[in-house]
């Protein structure tokens, strides 16, 4: 089991094991259906014989669907025939597909993997680990489409003048509120194998559990694997609405700005991660500036990833700077002499044109009786 945003392992067992993995070998033929076609392209279905017993969606060869429904064929009911159904529309037949499938699993790491169906049924020669299906359900967790399909419990399908009624396998999802996918998968030689995945203040983790002697087992063990993972996490206030998180020091004064939280921002992290605030703001201030006067923000990032951010306003009203001779003129810098200042320069300004309009009239006569 994983954090999913970090990858961090919260729980391990076995977890490099190669092992039969049943229907949780739909997982690469999902990705590579999401990586090379449009949810809304259709695909003609080709004739597959089935073996007594599988899971199937009820394709009838040569009817067109859509390859939305058939991720939802494949997903949910855990269809067989909409696999091979994919597999055929991203690669022209099963065998190059499957060779897509393994070279993919090289690709993303996935060392203790490898393929020989893109459906999942018992062979010598396809198997997985427990952490090659964690990290594989990690990318495909950050596809929207994956996402609302694995947490869908029912779905009705109208396509090519069809109508299915499909049930989701994964029967941990009517288990517990915070659970949200992903897989499931059963053989004789696999056992029963669930590819799990839970959501609670926005932490995702992600578990995958192997080889367990029936449906109770492995929902229970699933369920264990994913309450201990959160029990992990604690919600920690990075700011709090109100709370000074700066001060900025204001010229011609002694006194510093302080900078308030316009907002409370919590966190649900593990008690090992870093939680860290970081404030943007003016390196100084000039008053005068009224009380909540917006002045800067502050971003909340935990090792180092944005969580979110909140505008900084003044703790309270800062005044103009005063001459320190008493005498109530305003000091530079403040309002009052920048006022001054723009006059002076504007007295100097007409003074310097009308020197330049003497200089000017004074070469031009020059120039005249040169010319003459």
């Amino acid at each position: 089991m994983v954090d999913a945003r970090d990858g961090k392992v919260l729980a391990s067992h076995n977890a490099d094991a190669g092992l039969p993995v049943a229907s949780t070998t739909k997982l690469m033929t999902a990705y590579l259906a999401l990586a090379r076609l449009r949810p809304a392209q259709r695909l003609t279905a080709p004739l597959y014989r089935a073996k007594p017993a599988e899971s199937l969606l009820g394709l009838e060869p040569g009817e067109s669907d859509t390859v939305r429904d058939l991720l939802y064929g494949l997903l949910l009911p855990s269809g067989n025939d909409a696999a091979v159904d994919l597999a055929d529309g991203v690669a022209g037949s099963v065998p190059a597909f499957v060779a897509m499938m393994n070279r993919a699993a090289l690709r993303l790491g996935l060392t203790e993997t490898h393929y020989t169906t893109p459906v999942g049924l018992d062979d010598p020669g396809n198997y997985s680990s427990a952490r090659d299906l964690v990290a594989l359900a990690r990318i495909l967790m950050r596809d929207s489409l994956f996402r609302r399909i694995v947490a869908t419990r029912r779905a009705t399908l109208r396509d090519a003048g069809h109508v299915r009624h499909v049930t989701n396998t994964n029967t941990l999802l009517s288990r517990a509120p915070f659970v949200d996918g992903i897989k499931t998968g059963t053989t004789n030689l696999a056992g029963d194998v669930l590819v799990s995945s839970g959501t609670r203040h926005g932490v995702t983790l992600v578990a995958a559990l192997l080889g367990a002697p029936d449906e109770a087992s492995r929902d229970a063990g699933s369920l264990a694997l994913l309450r201990y993972g959160f029990s992990r996490y604690r919600e920690r206030r990075a700011v709090s609405r109100g709370d000074v998180v700066h001060h900025v020091p204001a010229r011609f004064t002694t006194a510093a700005l302080s900078l308030q939280a316009n907002r409370t921002i919590r966190v649900f992290s593990r008690a090992d991660q870093r939680l860290e605030v970081r404030v943007r703001a003016s390196s100084s201030v000039i008053g005068p500036i009224p009380e909540g006067t917006r002045i800067g923000s502050a971003s909340v990032s935990l090792d180092g990833r944005p969580q979110g951010s909140v505008a900084l306003s003044a703790a309270s009203t800062l005044p103009a700077p005063v001459d320190p001779d008493g005498v109530g003129q305003a000091i530079p810098g403040s309002p009052g002499r920048a006022l001054m200042d723009l006059i002076a320069a504007a007295i100097l300004a007409a003074g310097t044109a009308l020197l330049a309009s003497a200089v000017f009239a004074r070469r031009s006569r020059w120039l005249e009786s040169t010319i003459e």
